[in-house]
């Protein structure tokens, strides 16, 4: 009764007594009613009960509408139902795909396609992604049956006909289905080698059973840097989901992981023995500072260099790295070149500690514990925690990056209006290396301590580089502290220089003028190494975009030593 309800929730057919279902619905997708008729044992035009309980559990478009497509053993496909564009065959019966909408199911892994009802047909396999012992490691295509679109073959360099040809999944050379077997049957991953962890790298030994443990060994191959890629699906609306295939796809999956199943915990334990690899973080900014998190509680050999596709809203630490404000749908061949040729840049990293006044006095659980990007109290955090108990109640409201932005504008209007954290200086007192810091000249509604030249989608707090601060250039150790009675002393931010900025704001229209480029920058207060702030009443704050209410309490920032 579960299948039956999910799948009339999911169809929206009609049930035409207590144990059947009618399913002759002309406006259905094709793969619909391919299932429904498969399941239709005694061709009465319903699906009674017991054909639900005989055939449901062993129908594959069933099961991948009900979401039940795991991968349980190698070389099995995942299938999607897909619409396409233009006129596809069915690998199977090798008849052209009909119907206006969802036409058939899909391989995510290996582009395969088949009708709904030739799903059930025993299709040919999926490419392997992995040996089951270092004896069978042998560098050899992964050939599986393909459109081939009227491709040229990598051999005889002939047109390829409609299904009568191969590609690798591997190195994506293509050749007639006669052709397979000449030539070279080395595989060398084409343009994607140095990203690639091929099959024939992964292998199970006697005592670790790939059925049994999802951490198999690696091998390493030489000359490359393969890449741990981790996905948030979460994350740009649709953008994650969409990610997420194309990198299974362009890879082999083993390396590819969904952070919502299971987190970034199981991927690094599988690249743990590797001492040369990259990752890849295709999510917003929290996903980036949740990975980094991970990273360090695993106590891995090497620390892996890190890079970003930014999906989220802001993407303000993916802005500061040149990886872009937002993703817009690039090839993502083009993106894992500009991986390839990237360089390494160090980051500091501070250490944040919230000791509550009264431990008695309950607030709201502190996100994190280390900063990555930013940390902030008032005007910005007051509508952050707006934005995020809105997201939290009403998610389907949230499922674009632009309808964020409008609900960002939103709420920013309304605390101008509000003011809700007006005269913060009285508020609060800080110190930054043991000296306090004057705010009386100051009339302030919000206070940020940065780390990156970005903040909010891309507004620089701390202003760029003026001409007397490249003047100013010096070899020298900088000072631990520089207030802003020293101006002429200030520097312009530096990712790595063990300093972090502590801006002031004026409220949300100033944030609006410096967001917008009508005004240079907020007031720059210090450059510090160490900071701790003292609040004295209950306040808005957020580290790196993750909003909290926090009552009175002592908030120390401290640098992070690099590994």
């Amino acid at each position: 009764y579960q299948i039956r309800d999910c799948i009339l929730n999911i169809c929206q057919v009609r049930v035409c007594s207590g144990s059947e279902i009618l399913f002759n619905l002309p406006n259905e997708p094709e793969v619909l009613k391919d299932m429904m008729t498969a399941m239709d044992a005694d061709s009465s035009g319903a699906v009674t009960l017991q054909e639900w309980i005989q055939g449901g559990m062993n129908n594959v478009p069933l099961l991948v509408l009900l979401g039940l497509k795991a991968r349980k053993r190698d070389g099995q496909h995942i299938w999607r139902m897909k619409h396409f564009n233009k006129p596809v065959y069915c690998n199977v019966c090798q008849s052209m795909l009909l119907g206006l909408r969802k036409q058939g199911l899909c391989c995510t892994l290996c582009k395969y396609t088949v009708h709904g009802h030739c799903a059930n047909k025993n299709p040919g396999p999926c490419a392997c992604t992995f040996v089951k012992s270092k004896k069978q490691i042998g560098v050899t295509h992964g050939w599986v049956s393909a459109d081939c679109d009227s491709s040229k073959c990598h051999f005889c360099n002939k047109k390829i006909k409609t299904l009568a040809g191969k590609h690798c999944v591997w190195c994506q050379q293509m050749r007639h289905d006669d052709c397979v077997n000449f030539g070279s049957s080395s595989c060398d991953c084409g343009s994607l080698r140095d990203h690639i962890l091929p099959p024939w790298a992964i292998y199970s030994s006697s005592k670790v059973r790939l059925a049994a443990l999802p951490y198999p060994l690696i091998a390493p191959i030489p000359d490359t840097h393969p890449l741990l890629v981790f996905v948030n699906p979460k994350s740009g609306g649709k953008q994650g989901e969409r990610v997420l295939r194309k990198f299974q796809y362009l890879l082999n999956p083993r390396q590819v992981y969904n952070l919502s199943n299971g987190g970034p915990g199981p991927g690094l334990h599988f690249f743990r023995n590797l001492h040369d690899y990259r990752i890849l973080v295709c999510g917003g900014d929290g996903t980036v500072g949740w990975i980094l998190d991970a990273i360090d509680k695993a106590d891995l050999r090497v620390c892996p260099p890190v890079a970003v596709l930014p999906l989220g809203t802001g993407n303000d630490l993916a802005r500061c790295l040149h990886w872009g404000g937002g993703y817009e749908g690039t090839d993502l061949r083009e993106i894992l070149k500009e991986v390839e040729e990237s360089s390494l840049v160090p980051m500091d990293r501070w250490s944040v500690q919230v000791i509550s006044e009264d431990p008695q006095e309950i607030g709201d659980p502190v996100p994190n514990e280390i900063i990555n990007n930013y940390f902030s109290i008032g005007v910005d955090a007051s509508i952050a925690h707006r934005f995020h108990s809105m997201r939290e109640k009403h998610p389907q409201k949230f499922n674009s990056r632009m309808k964020n932005k409008l609900w960002y504008f939103e709420f920013a209007t309304s605390e101008t209006i509000s003011a809700s954290c007006k005269k913060l200086k009285e508020c609060l007192s800080i110190e930054c290396c043991g000296t306090p810091l004057d705010l009386s000249g100051h009339s302030l509604e919000g206070l940020a301590v940065i780390n990156i030249p970005s903040m909010h989608g891309g507004s620089n707090l701390w202003g760029e580089a003026k001409k007397a601060d490249r003047d100013n250039v010096s070899e020298e150790e900088p000072p631990d502290v520089v207030t802003d009675h020293d101006v002429l002393k200030m520097s312009s931010q530096d990712l790595s220089d063990k300093r972090i900025e502590v801006v002031g704001l004026e409220g949300a229209i100033e944030m609006g003028q410096i967001y917008s480029g009508l005004k240079r920058a907020g007031h720059r207060l210090a450059q510090t190494s160490q900071i701790t702030i003292r609040t004295h009443k209950a306040l808005p704050m957020q580290i790196d975009g993750e909003p909290w209410m926090q009552p009175p309490c002592t908030v120390s920032v401290v640098n992070i030593p690099l590994k």
